[in-house]
């Protein structure tokens, strides 16, 4: 149970972590960014993955499924934009996708 807690911790920090990231970028869309997200979401990917695992005859596939279809969404623009500043809808998208992934991840089903 203790692992279970600190992975738990782990991976809200990391996304409490890609969200301070985002609203950093709030004022300015173009700023340029390094490779703290990607570390962070590595983080988050292999934590939610542990997680998992910890738990696996008891997981709640309502939850993890589309947290983690949220997740290649939010991958797959975080390397289209790899190189370049985000456009405006794009941060939009990811700044929503991310909101909607933790609110997935409180509410109980």
């Amino acid at each position: 149970m203790l692992l279970f807690n600190i992975l738990l911790l782990l991976h809200f920090c990391a996304f409490a972590g890609y969200l301070f990231i985002l609203a950093t970028l709030w004022k300015d869309i173009t700023a340029h960014r390094d490779k703290t997200g990607m570390i962070l979401g590595i983080i988050i990917l292999l934590t939610g993955i542990a997680l998992a695992a910890l738990k696996y005859p008891a997981i709640n596939y309502y939850k993890v499924v589309p947290k983690l279809l949220i997740f290649v969404v939010i991958t797959v623009l975080n390397i289209r934009f790899a190189d370049k500043p985000f456009t405006r809808q794009a941060y939009y998208w990811l700044t929503g996708l991310t909101l909607l992934a933790a609110l997935i991840a409180v509410i109980r089903v």
